[in-house]
């Protein structure tokens, strides 16, 4: 009797390759090839589907779902950034044109601040240095009167005493003081008192109260007044 021949008992290796088990040309799902010349596109093929890594598709050789995410993800903040970006160099502009507008106001408003504090002081000064000055001519009224009637009584016609009252009057003249009241003049009560009223001739054309003999000059500096004339005057006939 011939006995049929018992597998696996004579140390042989059972042909995997037509399985799929394992071998060298195996293609079994999931066990990436070993390489061959056969096949190497096979294998080719294979690499790009099992080298996808992490979220890549179902199909060998498709897309990576989770690149197009990447991708849209970046340009999206990119597109972000630049908004941002942009709305911040808006903020800051804004804030600087703020800030040169203050800055100006309080340049203007300084200047202006400036301008009245000069005119003020300017003002306040000479009012000071009239206020001196009238205080000087003031006290020198007495010998002022003594010149002028000494002028008018003709003892002032020559000599030393003439040329001093001279100086004396340049002197007050350059620190601005003016005498006031003259025969001939308009009466203005701002500047003469009447202490006579007179029927005398009054000069050709006269049409008003007019002035025809100075008893007392009247001296002022700048528009302050020291003291009034004192005249006596006459009215047209």
């Amino acid at each position: 009797m011939t006995e049929s021949p018992h597998h696996g008992t004579s140390g042989e290796q059972p042909d995997v390759t037509a399985t799929g088990a394992t071998g060298a040309g195996g293609d079994a799902a999931g066990t990436p090839p070993r390489g061959g010349s056969g096949d190497s596109a096979h294998g080719a093929r294979h690499h790009s589907y099992y080298e996808g890594g992490a979220g890549a598709s179902s199909e060998p050789g498709g897309e990576d779902e989770f690149d197009h995410t990447a991708n849209d993800s970046g340009q999206t903040g990119e597109s972000g950034e630049s908004g941002e970006s942009s709305e911040t160099e808006g903020v800051a502009l804004a804030e600087e044109d703020t800030m040169a507008a203050t800055l100006l106001a309080d340049l203007q408003r300084l200047q202006a601040e400036y301008v009245n504090y000069k005119k003020r002081v300017d003002r306040d000064r000479e009012v000071i240095r009239h206020t001196a000055v009238g205080s000087v001519v003031e006290s020198l009224l007495p010998v002022l009167d003594d010149i002028h009637m000494a002028r008018q009584a003709g003892d002032l016609a020559g000599g030393p005493f003439a040329a001093i009252a001279d100086k004396l009057e340049a002197t007050l003249g350059r620190f601005g003081v003016e005498r006031v009241g003259e025969a001939g003049q308009e009466f203005d009560p701002n500047v003469h008192e009447a202490l006579m009223h007179v029927e005398a001739e009054l000069p050709e054309g006269a049409t008003g109260t007019t002035v025809v003999q100075v008893l007392q000059p009247g001296y002022r500096i700048g528009d302050r007044l020291v003291r009034a004339a004192r005249v006596s005057v006459a009215d047209p006939a």
